[in-house]
């Protein structure tokens, strides 16, 4: 017996060292080591500390940015992009030798700018294409401002791909292409780029106008009496690109997927919460409060997609349905390529295409309605835009109906667009880990990296896009985008390389056809109860909405 006990009392005490090895090793050793070959390459950033790093840090900023009350100079884009990018933007001017260089130079006020920015690139030049080292636990997580290192991580999406935390809570709205990786998303994007080819896009116009329309319709009535009303537009920019969800998608009406929008975006609030907080493995399976909320949002959300998938297909089996709308396409080219194999392992199963469909509406309401409002708001600032837009609208479109090759000819509105893009984009941040040991230009990362690809600091650079480069400029964008950008990989709004928003021209002719028929009808300025404070809740929104003065033209 005292044998046994011994026994016992051995291996459970081996049992016990090896877990606490284990441990010791996860939030301390490991990061230790991993600390020591970053910064023998040269990396800036900050010192590992024991289990948080610096989430508390990141957190703190991020709740003091998210109850900030006060207003937000628009014409500051220092003070907006310290406001959006707190923890990254402090973390730069901390680490970066550029930034550093330029302070301390401009501060002695001795030498002339041309000779300080010469310095301080010459300095940056012999360090790290302007990389740092944070902590988001125990894992190291390096942040890339140099575009040839960020067009690697975007190229090769094999390598860099998404961090496991973040693709679980993106599941949440859908298991589609966002979130797969490798031979699966290869299959998923080959079966989905019918549904976005041009030249299916040009059917959907007609679905865009009628939307658009009945939106219009409303702010008729609403100042038909004085010729001008004050209106926040958000909430009305939401309902218009929901109802261009459910018209190109479904087919259907905004009323039939009212629901669907609803809990959708009572969603997008869970998920910001939990991506705000420290990623627990397992987490979002424990019984919570918020995690049975969770789960029943996305069983009644899937129900309500699969019963629209259920009509669709019993109308294409009779042989009532057209193959005009995103979800008819999907279906057509998921049969297609059953039948060419024939073997339903190269289509999707119905589960499959409930998911890409719960990510039609989140995706296309969300990045087409905070791109148009950001757009308001801008040209609301810049009345001269604003004219020179309507401008070219009147003269190429007048009053007539839009189609694609009139919309194809606004330059002055593309120009707008891509540089809201660039100071609003939907994403401010993207994340990569290397799952195993990988080579990042010159530089080795180890296995476990994190690399975080800030896209608002990137579209707010001096170094890149000039003295002007926080404020609003569509000029920048006269000759296109590669003119601007130098053929440097510092645009980013839809992501680049292999995995860029397959959506993106989708958004983009929608925001077109919008915004002209808006011009054509009313002019717009900010409201006196207007306050500028962008806010990140999945996407860049204004929280406080967007109230604005129209007047009917």
């Amino acid at each position: 017996m005292d044998v046994v006990r011994n026994t016992w009392a051995i291996s459970c005490a081996i049992v016990v060292v090896l877990y606490a090895w284990k441990m010791i090793n996860m939030v301390w050793l490991r990061p230790k080591k991993l600390e020591r070959i970053l910064k023998k390459q040269g990396f800036n950033g900050n010192k590992y500390k024991l289990f948080f790093g610096d989430t508390k840090e990141l957190f703190s900023q991020l709740s003091k940015s998210s109850s900030l009350n006060k207003h937000i100079d628009i014409d500051n884009g220092e003070e907006v992009l310290s406001h959006v990018m707190a923890f990254p933007h402090h973390s730069l001017q901390k680490h970066d030798p550029y930034e550093k260089t330029q302070r301390c130079l401009v501060l002695s006020s001795v030498l002339p700018l041309s000779i300080i920015q010469q310095r301080a690139l010459s300095i940056n030049s012999h360090n790290l294409g302007r990389s740092f080292i944070t902590w988001m636990g125990w894992t190291p997580r390096v942040t890339i401002l140099d575009p040839e290192l960020i067009k690697d991580v975007l190229t090769k999406s094999n390598d860099f791909q998404r961090i496991k935390g973040n693709i679980q809570l993106l599941r949440l709205f859908g298991t589609g292409l966002v979130t797969l990786e490798g031979e699966q998303w290869l299959k998923r994007r080959k079966l989905m780029n019918p549904a976005f080819h041009v030249d299916k896009l040009k059917n959907m116009v007609p679905a865009f106008h009628l939307s658009c329309s009945v939106m219009l319709g409303k702010w008729e009535k609403l100042i038909s009496s004085t010729g001008a009303c004050e209106l926040d537009v958000w909430p009305h920019l939401h309902t218009l690109t929901s109802d261009v969800i459910s018209r190109t998608a479904f087919g259907s009406s905004y009323e039939e997927g009212l629901r669907i929008f609803e809990l959708i975006r009572e969603q997008s609030v869970f998920v910001m919460e939990l991506m705000r907080s420290l990623y627990i493995p397992g987490s979002r399976f424990l019984p919570t409060k918020k995690n049975k909320k969770i789960k029943a949002i996305r069983k009644e959300v899937n129900h309500s997609i699969k019963t629209i998938i259920d009509n669709r297909l019993k109308e294409m089996k009779a042989g009532k349905s057209t193959f005009d709308d995103l979800l008819g396409i999907m279906l057509e080219s998921n049969m297609k390529e059953v039948k060419k194999h024939q073997h339903k392992n190269y289509g999707m199963s119905i589960d499959e295409i409930i998911e890409e469909c719960k990510l039609f509406y989140f995706a296309g309401q969300e990045t087409t309605a905070n791109l148009l409002v950001w757009t308001m708001i801008l040209l609301s600032r810049h009345q001269e835009w604003q004219s020179r837009a309507r401008e070219e609208v009147l003269n190429i479109l007048g009053d007539n109906d839009i189609d694609i090759d009139g919309l194809n000819r606004l330059k002055v509105v593309t120009m707008i667009f891509y540089e809201v893009l660039r100071l609003y984009p939907p994403a401010t941040e993207t994340f990569r880990i290397a799952n195993k040991d990988m080579t990042l230009g010159r530089f080795s990362l180890p296995s476990g990296t994190q690399i975080a690809l800030p896209v608002m600091l990137i579209h707010y650079d001096e170094q890149f896009w000039g003295s002007d480069a926080k404020k609003f400029n569509p000029n920048r964008f006269s000759e296109g985008i590669s003119k601007a950008t130098k053929n440097q990989v510092i645009y980013i709004p839809f992501g680049w390389g292999p995995r860029i928003c397959i959506g993106q021209n989708f958004a983009l002719i929608e925001a077109k056809l919008a915004l002209a028929m808006i011009l054509q009808r009313f002019s717009f300025e900010f409201a006196p109860s207007y306050v500028h404070a962008p806010n990140t809740i999945l996407t860049l929104q204004p929280k406080y909405g967007a109230p604005l003065i129209l007047h009917k033209l």
